[in-house]
């Protein structure tokens, strides 16, 4: 199957979808500053699903009936929201948010492996397994050998991320299985609810009353991370995936992580270390193995 030429149009939403998601991480950063993590997200998948369901009755799409779909939600508002988005906002709080978006990369690596072993459709190629090893061996680097050893608040961090990725890939393969034949806008809606009814009250319980009474700046990070890099983004993606295919949506996710480090540094003056940079190279390698459409031009006869 050919991959679709990526029109100018398309190169525009993807540089657009890239700088949103590469910003969010900014803007949790910021916002943790002043509401603990769970408050954070719930407040990320509150205000996006208001926005998401104004959209689709705006849009007069049909609405999702019946006990098997909501099932669907639950699953995929869990292993797509709650569960990383949690886990990413609490390491965010122990290291830099430039090595958060570098982590988050391997979500395309664990998305190729699990689908492989859960999808009878999808093949572990030769090509694909040493995309695989490669991107692992960029997160291990990036990790760093020495973090491992002395294990401490750091590399756990570290690894909840890697969890969240995890379960980003998971979630791709609960998409498959239970939400097919759905609009996406009306999926994002759903998942987004289920999201949000889970995140109210265990944010509540652990971090107490959910305060709207927070500084400016605060406010500014959760209303972006809301409602742009979430509500706006799903919809962005879903326009990017129309235009380009999936094949052409990987090149966001090389995109997301240098935009993220950039803005890092310059708002937050973070800095990393030379490990981080390695590894984020060989991740990209391993993306770009996978994805072959780079290898296979490079052997045509010219």
């Amino acid at each position: 199957m050919t991959e679709r030429t990526i029109t100018a149009e398309s190169w525009g939403l993807l540089a657009l979808l890239a700088t949103i998601w590469g910003a969010s991480f900014l803007s949790i950063r910021i916002a943790l500053d002043e509401v603990p993590p769970l408050t954070a997200v719930a407040h990320r998948v509150g205000w996006a699903t208001l926005v998401l369901w104004i959209y689709v009755n705006v849009r007069r799409l049909p609405l999702p009936r019946g006990k098997d779909v909501w099932i669907g939600f639950a699953g995929m508002g869990l292993l797509n929201n709650v569960i990383p988005f949690s886990l990413m906002a609490w390491g965010q709080l122990y290291i830099p948010s430039g090595l958060t978006s570098i982590f988050n990369a391997a979500t395309a690596i664990f998305g190729v492996l699990v689908a492989a072993l859960l999808l009878s459709d999808e093949r572990l190629s030769r090509r694909k397994a040493i995309g695989v090893a490669i991107g692992f061996a960029g997160v291990v680097t990036a990790i760093g050998i020495e973090s491992l050893r002395a294990f401490d608040i750091t590399s756990l961090a570290q690894l909840a991320i890697l969890a969240g990725t995890m379960s980003y890939a998971l979630a791709g393969v609960w998409a498959r299985k239970r939400l097919s034949g759905l609009p996406p806008q009306v999926a994002a809606a759903g998942m987004l609810t289920t999201s949000t009814l889970i995140m109210l009250p265990l944010a509540w319980i652990i971090d107490g009353p959910i305060r709207l009474d927070l500084q400016p700046r605060t406010l500014m990070a959760i209303a972006y991370y809301a409602l742009g890099a979430t509500a706006l983004a799903y919809l962005l993606y879903y326009r990017v995936l129309a235009l380009a295919g999936s094949g052409n949506l990987m090149l966001v996710t090389l995109l997301i992580a240098p935009i993220a480090i950039v803005l890092g540094a310059v708002v937050l003056g973070e800095t990393l270390n030379a490990n981080a940079y390695k590894g984020f190279s060989l991740l990209a390698l391993g993306l770009v193995i996978i994805d072959g459409r780079l290898i296979d031009r490079l052997r045509l006869p010219r």
